[in-house]
């Protein structure tokens, strides 16, 4: 793959939901806490090598913001570092909360 490729909010959840895909999320990190794909990476500037060591150069990757827009460098980026497969899913983080379940990292502390 020499180019990022779309992928749809359905695709995305099947290959997340039979572990053929890694979900990153670039959102900023509130967004992130809030709410996010169950078992996604937070990418950012600061944890970009930590992702990079940790991750397979042959495992597909799809990347989410909030609109599907922001997605699209960063997965042509991914893919300028040597991943083979990277996806930008269209529609991003609004586009899945509507269809599937998401998790928060913040705690309910009543």
């Amino acid at each position: 793959m020499e180019e990022f490729e779309h992928i749809s909010v359905e695709k995305t959840f099947e290959l997340l939901s039979a572990k053929k895909a890694k979900y990153v999320d670039i959102r900023d990190e509130q967004s992130f806490e809030q709410a996010h794909v169950e078992d996604s990476f937070h990418l950012t500037n600061g944890s970009l090598q930590q992702f990079m060591s940790n991750t397979e150069f042959d495992m597909p990757i799809i990347v989410g913001c909030y609109h599907g827009i922001s997605s699209q460098q960063a997965a042509q980026f991914l893919i300028h570092q040597g991943f083979d497969e990277v996806y930008s899913m269209d529609g991003g983080f609004e586009a899945w909360r509507t269809n599937y379940p998401v998790v928060s990292s913040i705690e309910n502390n009543e």
